[in-house]
């Protein structure tokens, strides 16, 4: 609803004059909240003078104070972008672009432009977006959240069912009513089924002022670095939430543009830097909800197609495929990791399994940064149980939670074998053993980069000369192309 005339304050920043640039020189971007004005390498976003059920901009004093809030909120993740609060000054009868302290009529975020292209759904749309992009903003949001202030009384499932009930007041208007009925019907009864497990997560702090919108189009790569950005500022109920129910929207992002292999890193990768595995129990519902806003949103913008694929998501996400554990093992160099990945994206619940790796976790464990390379003194036998202990008793987290888990290591000692197989407790469990000969595995170690495993030339030599044989695992030749290898897996997989 609209509540107030701003079209003299529109009619400012529209004006090239305004910022001293020529004619043609100001951009406006509209969305139903908002108005931004691109120019030069500042952006300037007016708050709209609305009214909505989850938000008030229908006075100039409510719009500076949710101005002060974006400004606050996003300067934790993208502190260079926004940049000050600026306000819209009367002179007379008309009005200009004042400083920092001065009373306004109106007021605007001042935030640092970046280039369109920048942005995430750009990049996807044109397929610039890496593996190593995701890995990155999966770190810096698994930072975020765990620096991010704990929402005491928030978070609750009161607070999911307002979630559940507007989906279904918006989804009703633009899906047949019996298919909304169904999801609102099954939704309700996850969140009944979990409201135990989602109290304990509201008392063990996983409810955190969170970002709250946190999808492609609000992400943006700025000198060379991801920096989510448009955090909510204006609903608690939206922002302060499960840091998994966050990190879901992303997760959802990229499989709603076919991008499963980036859904499936993104939520490995996150984990592995901020362990949680008991809050996969709540994942299929906090992906349901997500993919139920997704389908709204895009019916609205017009994009009818995406928003049935992403209706169509949020159903199947409710009744999630049993779990179960693949350990795949090797010698260094016979593209355990590469096979992992694949073997992840179509395991299980969404996005795909849980992958946990051995050099992942032993940097995890020893406080530095996956990548970064470790001291040999950090690969003792004392050191390596520690890590196969850790290792195990996450996956056996995850299964428990109905998580499928890919685990990721060497496997050379029948003790971590059978041990792997243990963690289980009765899902099923498949162990692959990659066979590949030493000169192939050189020339793969020799090759790899910003890579999280520490193993080069040296100590494949020093594992051929201990050799190994591994008869309870299926042994796959490891030779060939990693596309072959991932063929012969899955094809006993299916069988076996």
């Amino acid at each position: 609803m609209t509540a107030g005339d701003q079209s003299q304050v529109l009619s400012l920043l529209a004006d090239p004059a305004t910022f001293g640039y020529p004619a043609g020189g100001v951009r406006r971007i509209d969305t139903h909240i908002s108005s931004v004005f691109l120019a030069g390498d500042r952006a300037y976003k007016l708050k709209r003078a609305v009214q909505f059920p989850y938000l008030d901009f229908s006075s100039p004093e409510r719009r500076r104070q949710a101005c002060e809030a974006e400004l606050a909120v996003n300067r934790r993740t993208a502190p260079d972008l926004y940049l000050a609060v600026r306000p819209i000054v009367r002179v007379g009868e008309a009005l200009k672009l004042g400083e920092s302290g001065e009373q306004g009529v109106d007021w605007v975020v001042e935030m640092r432009r970046f280039p369109d292209e920048g942005l995430w759904d750009a990049r996807a749309a044109s397929g610039t977006i890496s593996a190593g992009d995701v890995r990155a903003l999966a770190d810096l949001i698994a930072s975020f959240h765990d620096a991010a202030e704990i929402a005491q009384g928030h978070g609750t499932v009161d607070d999911l069912l307002w979630t559940v009930e507007g989906n279904r007041a918006d989804l009703g208007r633009l899906f047949p009513a019996s298919a909304v009925e169904a999801l609102d019907r099954d939704t309700r009864a996850e969140i009944s089924r979990l409201a135990g497990h989602i109290a304990g997560r509201v008392a063990g702090g996983s409810v955190r002022r969170c970002h709250g919108d946190l999808h492609l189009r609000n992400i943006a790569t700025v000198a060379g670095k991801p920096l989510p950005f448009d955090a909510i500022e204006f609903d608690d109920r939206i922002s302060c939430i499960d840091t998994l129910f966050d990190l879901a929207f992303l997760i959802v992002d990229f499989m709603r543009i076919g991008r499963r292999d980036f859904a499936c890193l993104t939520l490995s990768r996150y984990l592995g830097r901020r362990p949680d595995e008991p809050g996969l129990a709540l994942l299929p519902l906090f992906l349901s909800l997500r993919a139920a806003i997704k389908a709204k949103t895009r019916a609205a913008a017009g994009a009818r197609d995406e928003a049935n694929a992403c209706f169509a998501m949020a159903d199947d996400f409710l009744h999630p495929s049993a779990a179960r554990l693949i350990a795949v093992g090797g010698l260094s160099g016979t593209g355990k990791t590469a096979l992992c990945a694949s073997l992840a994206e179509n395991l299980g619940a969404a996005p795909g399994a849980l992958v946990l790796r051995s050099d992942v976790e032993r940097k995890r464990l020893a406080g530095v940064p996956p990548e970064m390379p470790l001291a040999r003194s950090h690969y003792t036998p004392d050191a390596s149980r520690a890590v196969y202990a850790s290792l195990h008793a996450r996956a056996s987290s995850a299964l428990a939670a109905g998580h499928s888990v890919v685990v990721d290591a060497v496997y050379a000692n029948p003790a971590e074998r059978a041990a792997v197989a243990a963690a289980a407790n009765g899902v099923r469990f498949d162990g692959l053993w990659l066979e590949c000969p030493e000169e192939i595995r050189l020339a793969r170690v020799a090759g790899r980069s910003d890579d999280a495993s520490d193993a080069d030339r040296d100590i494949v030599r020093e594992q051929s000369a201990r050799g190994c044989t591994v008869g309870e695992w299926q042994n796959i030749d490891a030779s060939r192309m990693p596309s072959d290898t991932l063929d012969a897996a899955r094809a006993w997989l299916r069988c076996g």
